[in-house]
């Protein structure tokens, strides 16, 4: 399975998209949106900010082994 690198993030406050480059080697736990400024954290339950409000899981979470362990 190919790992996706980039994930398309939605702002739940204003509705903007922006496609982001995600990391590799740790979890991003803070997100500020580009157009409301709105800073987004993970929902309860998902590890950063790609698996609450991505259209990608995070890398971790694609190869199945767990996020930030």
């Amino acid at each position: 399975m190919e790992i996706k690198l980039e994930s398309t993030i939605t702002c739940p406050k204003c509705g903007h998209r922006a496609t982001e480059k995600m990391p590799t080697t740790a979890c991003q736990f803070f997100y500020e949106c580009k157009n409301c400024k709105t800073l987004l954290k993970p929902k309860e339950g998902d590890c950063c900010v790609y698996c609450s409000y991505g259209t990608v899981a995070c890398p971790p979470i694609q190869e199945g082994s767990g996020c930030c362990n």
